[in-house]
């Protein structure tokens, strides 16, 4: 086992009850807040308990994934910001870190973005950055980077440095509670993705093995009775799920399923979850077929055979299915043509997801994963 080092926020508090004291924690950071969110109304305990602590608090709503637009309007609004606090989903999340590493920055945004711009590392040390998830799935809030859009290249790319970990990650399962279905399924395999891409890619170790093997399986549980019923259970559990793949995929990698998803969700109107859930039994059909060594994700199959009580051989078949009855929709659905095959195989060859992939795959490999999916 090769020595590696291991990547976190520097703080993580974890349970229902925990958002109580994020506002005390964020004061101790900095008076001046730049309180990033989704929906206004959902936010608004969040900034009265600030403004309560003596804080002064500028909002910023993030609606969609975040582009490079975005990301330079919320800079702009963000000066003379101390502290930089978002309360939402991965998107809010991830707009908020790549918020807090330019404020302080004297290059534009394209310097530092990989792929599209010129991947410089950052020149000053980014704000102090609070997150805290609404959603169980990227696990943005324990990760060192930004994703973010660029519809001129028909791309997301990201925004990436050591110095983006969150000071403080907040993660309150409450917050979660009676997320609409939709929401749940696609950031819940998202989050399932996240803790088996990591246990099966090249660059696994101990401890993100130690945080997959036991998540792979709870995750599968619990998004299926979230299907069925709200249930404060599962919740937590989806919760742990999420900030366990985060962890890990920070500390491993990830694979072919997130190494097509960047590409793909620049090219189509659908959410990352969506995409990489819809992705996730074909990517580990195409690695089980490839692989050099196929045992660990012949074990993720078995897991999942098990989660859906259904003889190893039908795993996959089945996961499709109940997706699709559940609603997830297809890549066609999403908006997905012929002509895409190439351009987001062309593209996946050279992201940072792949790298760790378990199997080489060919062009040709990723072209039939796509049109399975």
């Amino acid at each position: 086992m090769s020595a590696f080092a291991f990547l976190t926020a520097t703080e993580i508090l974890f349970g229902r009850g925990q958002a109580g004291q994020a506002a005390g924690r964020i004061k101790a950071l900095g008076t001046r807040v730049f309180l990033l969110h989704g929906s206004p109304i959902r936010a608004d305990w969040l900034a009265e308990a600030l403004v309560g602590q003596g804080c002064t608090v500028t909002r910023f709503v993030v609606q969609g994934e975040p582009d490079i637009a975005l990301i330079e309007a919320a800079t702009q609004a963000a000066k003379g910001a101390q502290v930089v606090v978002s309360l939402g989903g991965g998107a809010v999340i991830d707009a908020g870190k790549a918020v807090a590493a330019m404020v302080p920055a004297t290059r534009p945004l394209m310097d530092h973005l990989e792929i599209i711009g010129k991947s410089l590392p950052l020149d000053q040390a980014p704000l102090p950055f609070v997150a805290i998830p609404t959603t169980a799935g990227t696990g943005a809030e324990v990760t060192r980077n930004a994703v973010i859009g660029s519809p001129e290249h028909h791309r997301k790319v990201s925004l990436r440095d050591k110095r983006m970990l969150p000071a403080l990650a907040v993660i309150d399962p409450a917050l979660t509670d009676n997320t609409p279905k939709s929401i749940t399924l696609a950031s819940g395999l998202d989050a399932i993705t996240q803790v088996i891409e990591p246990y099966i890619c090249t660059r696994a170790n101990r401890l993100t093995d130690a945080l997959c093997r036991d998540a792979i399986p709870q995750g599968l549980r619990a998004l299926r009775r979230l299907m069925v019923s709200e249930d404060a259970q599962a919740r937590d559990d989806m919760a742990w799920v999420s900030l366990c793949g985060g962890l890990a995929l920070a500390n491993a990698g990830l694979g072919v399923i997130h190494g097509l998803a960047g590409p793909l969700g620049g090219l189509l109107p659908a959410p990352h979850g969506a995409i990489c859930g819809t992705l996730l039994p074909h990517g580990l059909a195409q690695n089980a077929a490839r692989a050099e060594n196929p045992t660990r994700i012949r074990q993720v199959i078995g897991w999942i055979a098990e989660a859906f009580e259904t003889p190893y051989e039908n795993a996959l078949p089945t996961l499709i299915k109940w997706s699709r009855e559940n609603g997830l929709p297809s890549l066609t659905q999403m908006g997905f043509t012929p002509q895409h095959l190439h351009q987001a195989a062309e593209a996946a060859a050279t992201s940072s997801s792949m790298q760790a992939n378990p199997a080489r795959l060919s062009a040709s490999d990723l072209a039939i994963l796509m049109a399975s999916a």
